[in-house]
């Protein structure tokens, strides 16, 4: 009941800081309502007062909230500020495209990750050691840009071969690109992660028992898969919810009537009735994906989990892998490399008659739309882009870990529901834009998905036995946390963490390209995306090597976490 209440006033909190976001922006929302309208006049202070009167944004906070909420009681999300018609039949409208695109972006989404994981469940299942199969592959497709794929898949499919349309929504056959732009990359973090998780599921005793008591193949591994989904189901609403706010620019690029576009043509335009409307309705679907899966999870897990008879998950012992540690150095070579040969040339100098030139001796990489080195462009953005996600991911990983600890489901998904650069928008609108600005922003969302995967690790391990038999000898909490709950949390979520590293230089270069964040021509691997992308059939150069940085700096992440955690393992089981 306790918790139950603290979700409750969670919920509160931020319904009551969305109704009071007319208040909280720097603009003025008479003016806006003004220039949206009513262009023709002067703004006048009596003029201003007016509209004011009209919209109900005369009186003070509680006055505003109170307007706002009584609406919502009779089913009224108000008015917009820009068009003067009411809010509700176009943002549902969005709503239902935004939730089909979700759909079949899903169903993608668990196909690739199912096929991600498939080796490691048929070796399970054999019985034969078992080790995550899908690191690297997994971690390049979810170091692919959304944006980028989405481009890509128009290009070549839609354009070049014409089978599939390229723009528009409403024909089965236009929901195909969409769907594969969102879902790889959700599929494959999801792979991973289920990947990431299954040798420990198979090194359990009920797996050595089963298979020596001749139960078939399929049915151990139906098994190991109950015992690891519970972890990662609350990943997978808020993958729901991710795949039906957060798809802004492949709903710009196909042109699609969904919610994530409505939501940033709203804040762009400052249209706040709108933009609360969105956020709203992402609010409630991620309040229902987390109820739901939070109940699914449970179902899975039985009352072993009440019962404090759930084992923990510890993965096996296995030897360092030397191609594991050989191609982390390569990687880490050949970016390296790339940087310090970027450094060495100027970034901003501008030829207009070698615009769009392909490589050569003199630009290797070639150039972009303004005639600028791409190589150096590279380089020089390689600190400003990697530092910054480095740094960006400590902080959402230190969050993560806290208030997965202390079960902040609501705020959790709360924070889920609202996209990064949606985010940005509204941190931009609250303190002004700038490199510093889109940093928070992006921190301040971004830990959810690690708060979700701690809170989940963390009730399984609190259920384990030997916490049981730890506390009856006597154990106090710090001893529990030190030695049992961070030892056991910790390690997944930090491979977690490792992940989402070109997710997060990914949604800062997108809000850097919005104007929220580092300022052009500053150069910046998610920027060198965005501006090439209209050329990327001309000059395919111009999109492909940042787009190749990333992925190898998912590639890079993910070799040196499986390495260092191999050796860790070795030493521990030499011990």
């Amino acid at each position: 009941m306790k918790h139950l209440a603290g979700r409750l006033g969670t919920l509160l909190a931020v319904v009551a800081v969305i109704g009071l976001l007319p208040r909280l922006t720097r603009t003025d929302p008479a003016l806006t309502i003004l220039h949206a309208r009513y262009a023709d006049r002067p703004p006048t202070p009596e003029t201003l007062d007016a509209i004011r009167a009209e919209t109900g944004l005369d009186g003070g906070a509680v006055h505003v909230l109170g307007g706002w909420l009584g609406g919502l009681l009779h089913g009224d999300l108000g008015t917009s500020w820009v068009s003067g018609q009411p809010v509700a039949p176009d943002v549902t409208a969005a709503l239902g495209v935004s939730l089909t695109l979700m759909g079949a972006s899903l169903a993608v989404a668990l196909l690739l990750a199912a096929a991600l994981c498939a080796g490691t469940l048929r070796r399970g299942a054999r019985r034969r050691i078992v080790r995550a199969r899908a690191g690297t592959g997994a971690a390049v497709l979810a170091a692919l840009p959304e944006f980028l794929l989405a481009a890509v898949l128009a290009t070549v499919v839609a354009v070049q071969l014409g089978w599939l349309p390229a723009l528009g929504w409403g024909a089965p056959e236009q929901l195909v690109l969409p769907a594969l732009a969102m879902g790889v990359p959700a599929g494959a973090l999801l792979g991973r992660l289920l990947d990431d998780a299954l040798p420990a599921a198979f090194a359990e005793p009920w797996a050595r028992a089963a298979a020596a008591g001749g139960l078939p193949g399929r049915r151990i591994a139906r098994h190991a898969l109950r015992r690891t989904l519970p972890g990662l189901l609350p990943q997978l609403g808020l993958v729901v919810v991710g795949l039906t706010g957060g798809a802004v620019a492949v709903e710009t690029l196909y042109a699609i009537p969904g919610l994530g576009g409505t939501a940033l043509a709203a804040a762009l335009a400052q249209d706040l009735p709108v933009l609360q409307a969105c956020v709203l309705l992402l609010l409630l679907l991620g309040s229902i994906a987390g109820a739901a899966a939070r109940l699914a999870a449970r179902t899975l897990l039985g009352p072993a989990l009440r019962d404090g008879a759930l084992p923990a998950l510890v993965p096996p012992a296995l030897p360092a892998r030397r191609l594991l540690t050989t191609g982390a150095v390569a990687l880490a070579v050949l970016l390296a490399a790339t940087t310090l040969a970027g450094l060495l040339r100027d970034p901003l100098h501008v030829d207009a008659v070698a615009r769009l030139a392909g490589p050569s001796a003199a630009h290797p990489l070639g150039t972009d739309s303004l005639g600028r080195d791409v190589l150096a462009r590279l380089g020089h953005g390689a600190a400003r882009t990697v530092l910054t996600a480095l740094a960006v991911c400590a902080v959402t990983l230190l969050l993560g870990l806290l208030l997965g600890a202390v079960r902040a489901g609501a705020l959790t998904e709360s924070a889920n529901a609202l996209p990064a650069v949606l985010g940005g928008l509204v941190v931009a609108g609250v303190a002004g834009p700038g490199p510093w600005g889109a940093a928070v922003a992006v921190a301040a969302l971004a830990w959810a998905p690690l708060a979700a995967h701690t809170s989940a690790l963390y009730a399984q391990e609190r259920a384990a036995p030997h916490l049981a038999a730890a506390r009856a000898a006597g154990a106090g909490r710090l001893h529990l946390a030190r030695r049992h709950l961070l030892p056991a949390v910790v390690p997944p979520v930090l491979r977690h963490a490792v992940l989402r590293v070109p997710a997060v230089a990914l949604a800062l270069a997108s809000l850097g390209f919005l104007g929220l964040g580092t300022r052009p021509p500053a150069p910046e691997w998610g920027r060198m995306l965005s501006e090439n992308m209209p050329y990327a059939e001309r000059a395919p150069w111009s999109v492909l090597a940042p787009a190749a940085a990333l992925a190898a700096l998912g590639a890079l992440a993910v070799l040196a976490a499986a390495a260092v955690r191999g050796r860790a393992r070795t030493r521990t089981s030499t011990a």
